[in-house]
C-alpha cells in the first residue's frame, strides 16, 4: 500500500481508474493520453496502490489534480506531496478531494493566493438548447496575432495573474497556437478583434472540456455569450459527443448563459490558487 510515480507499463490500469467516470476526469485523461504516463512527456502522475491494485492517481504538474481519490487516498498522496514539496500553481478537482488534500498540507504550503470552493461542473451531452450564433466559427493559423491577446486577457481576468509565458516569453502563445492548429480554437472575430471565444483544452474518451471562455468587455451584457456558446457546443461535439466545462459559483451571468444553452450540473469542483 502506497504512493509511488506511475510510468507507461501502468497505462492500462491508469486508464482504468479514469474510466469510472470519464467525464469528470476528462481533463487528466487527455494529458494521460499524450503523455503516455512518460513523464519526460509531460508530468508526473502518481498512483496510490492497495493491496497491489492502482485505485487512485493524482496529476502533478503545474495543475495537481486528484483522479476517483477517497479519504484514504488524498491523505496518501497529501504526505506523499508534503515529501516532494509544491510545484503546482494550483489545486483542482472534485470538491470534496480538494478540501480534504488542502486541509492536510495547508500548513506546509499555505497561504494560497485564492480558494474558490464551489464550481458547479457543467454538462452536455447533445444538441444546444438554443440556436446557435454562425457568426462563431474555429480560428485560422494567421488569426494567431488577433487572437493571442484576448487569451492573455482571459487568462489574467480569470485567474488573477498574468500567463506563465517562459524564459523565451513563447510558452503560452505556443499553446494558444497549438489549439489553433488542432482546430480546438473557436471565436467570433469582427474587424480583426475578438468578440467572443473559446477553446477545447482538454479531449478524452468520448469527452471534451471547454475552457477560456471570454466575451470583450465592451459587448457584455448584450447577450452574446448563450448563443455563441451554442456554436461552441455544435463545433465542439464533432470533437466528443459529450461536452463540459465547470464555472465560479459566483459568475451568475455566465452560469445562465451555459443553463440556456442545455449545460446541466453534475458535480462541483474547487480551486486552490497559488
Amino acid at each position: 500500500m502506497g504512493v509511488r510515480v506511475l510510468g507507461p507499463r501502468d497505462l492500462s490500469a491508469a486508464r482504468a481508474v479514469i474510466a469510472r467516470d470519464p467525464v469528470i476526469n476528462v481533463f487528466v485523461d487527455s494529458l494521460i493520453q499524450s503523455s503516455g504516463l512518460d513523464p519526460r512527456r509531460g508530468a508526473e502522475v502518481w498512483g496510490y496502490v492497495d493491496r497491489g491494485e492502482l485505485q487512485s492517481l493524482c496529476h502533478a504538474g503545474g495543475n495537481l489534480v486528484p483522479v476517483e481519490a477517497d479519504d484514504i487516498a488524498i491523505r496518501q498522496f497529501a504526505a506523499y506531496a508534503l515529501r516532494r514539496g509544491r510545484n503546482c500553481f494550483q489545486i483542482v478537482g472534485p470538491a470534496r478531494a480538494v478540501q480534504l488534500f488542502w486541509s492536510l498540507v495547508e500548513r506546509q504550503w499555505g497561504p494560497p493566493r485564492e480558494i474558490r470552493p464551489d464550481q458547479p461542473f457543467m454538462v452536455i451531452d447533445g444538441p444546444p438548447a438554443i440556436e446557435p450564433d454562425p457568426r462563431v466559427r474555429r480560428v485560422e493559423p494567421v488569426e494567431l496575432p488577433a487572437l493571442y491577446p484576448a487569451c492573455v486577457a482571459m487568462y489574467t481576468e480569470e485567474v488573477g495573474v498574468p500567463p506563465q509565458t517562459g524564459p523565451d516569453g513563447t510558452f503560452y502563445r505556443s499553446r494558444v497556437a497549438e489549439l489553433i492548429r488542432t482546430g480546438r480554437a473557436f471565436a467570433w472575430i469582427e474587424d480583426g478583434q475578438v468578440v467572443f471565444k473559446a477553446e477545447i483544452g482538454a479531449v478524452g474518451t468520448g469527452v471534451c472540456q471547454i475552457q477560456g471562455v471570454w466575451v470583450e468587455p465592451s459587448r457584455r451584457g448584450q447577450g452574446i455569450a448563450a448563443p455563441a456558446m451554442a456554436a461552441v457546443v455544435e463545433l465542439a461535439r464533432t470533437i466528443a459527443p459529450v461536452v463540459t466545462l465547470y464555472v465560479n459559483a459566483f459568475n451568475t451571468p455566465a452560469r445562465a448563459a451555459y443553463e440556456r444553452v442545455g449545460f446541466h450540473t453534475t458535480q462541483t469542483f474547487a480551486t486552490v490558487l497559488f
